[in-house]
């Protein structure tokens, strides 16, 4: 296993290293100059082309494009992640501050989505063409065509005019106030969650229906085995099997979708910091932010892959 894992992490240094590619030059294709706008006449500064020059010179814009990907590249590898343009902030403390709440949502994402959507599927499937499938495949649908930030925004609007309830607003750490922190991460957490497990209630549908048709299966029937023990037992590990897989993609779905989530809930995340970061049009930290979210990614896929062995012990990595 430990030879599978040092091959999959090389196979991630080109996909890392086409993502930083992709990244460096859409932004750079992006219409305007940064500066020019941010400093320039209508900009904060207001200043001279002569000052907007040496300010661009600083900071390596007017260098080829290939040089400064290179030295992005290098101030990657040494952990030097540069400051914002606008505000001058580090943006090693931006992701060390925001990503903590953006980490727990995308975590209690995860757990809503499994704890919601494989019960939801293994009862469509044990009890297909009933009330509770059909009532099962309606909600999964309704949750696969409503957007999650126009959801986001229901909630808010609803716990507000409802309930008068406002949650805090800020960068709380969960050691610092474990009840607030929840608060603040516990509405994006539950909504991305609850369209993700449309996915995986979905799919748990679809392999359960293979597995329970499967000759091992009703062997276990014609034995009397609990139904308890039949589904936990014998058939929940190779249905689980393409859910895992599944969870890996969806991740990405709930990185990208937590951009907007974070909007909607007025969470101070890493989501919120990258739009910001998109209208200031501040590449550095565009860039940067872009590619941890390709980093995580990745990483949550290998994760996923070496999972399989703790799920079916049959498989065997070479």
């Amino acid at each position: 296993m430990y030879q599978y894992v040092l091959r999959r992490l090389l196979y991630a240094i080109p996909t890392l290293l086409g993502i930083t590619m992709l990244i460096f030059l859409v932004l750079r294709i992006l219409p305007g100059d940064p500066l020019s706008i941010l400093y320039g006449e209508g900009g904060v500064g207001g200043l001279s082309d002569a000052d907007l020059a040496t300010i661009r010179h600083q900071f390596g814009f007017d260098r080829p494009l290939y040089q400064q990907y290179g030295y992005w590249l290098k101030d990657l590898l040494t952990g030097n992640l540069g400051h914002t343009l606008a505000r001058g902030d580090s943006v090693a403390e931006i992701i060390q501050e925001r990503g903590i709440l953006t980490g727990e949502i995308a975590v209690l994402a995860v757990l809503v989505s499994w704890l919601v959507g494989l019960p939801a599927g293994i009862l469509s499937a044990m009890r297909q063409n009933s009330v509770g499938d059909y009532l099962a495949r309606f909600c999964t649908i309704l949750f696969l065509a409503v957007p999650g930030f126009w959801v986001a925004m229901l909630v808010v609007i609803g716990t507000l005019t409802a309930f008068n309830y406002r949650p805090p607003l800020g960068i709380i750490p969960p050691w610092e106030d474990p009840i607030a922190n929840l608060k603040i991460v516990a509405g994006p957490g539950v909504v991305l969650g609850l369209a993700t497990s449309a996915y995986i209630a979905r799919l748990t549908r679809s392999t359960f229906l293979d597995v329970i048709r499967e000759d091992y299966i009703r062997t276990a029937w014609a034995k009397g085995v609990r139904e308890t023990t039949v589904i936990l037992h014998h058939a929940l590990r190779n249905a689980v099997l393409p859910v895992l897989t599944i969870s890996g993609v969806l991740f990405g779905f709930l990185l990208s979708a937590s951009v907007a989530v974070e909007q909607a809930f007025a969470v101070s995340g890493l989501g919120t910091a990258l739009v910001q970061a998109f209208q200031e049009r501040d590449l550095l930290v565009v860039q940067t932010l872009v590619l941890l979210y390709g980093v995580v990614f990745v990483v949550v896929n290998l994760l996923i892959d070496l999972a399989y062995v703790w799920v079916d012990p049959r498989i065997r990595y070479t």
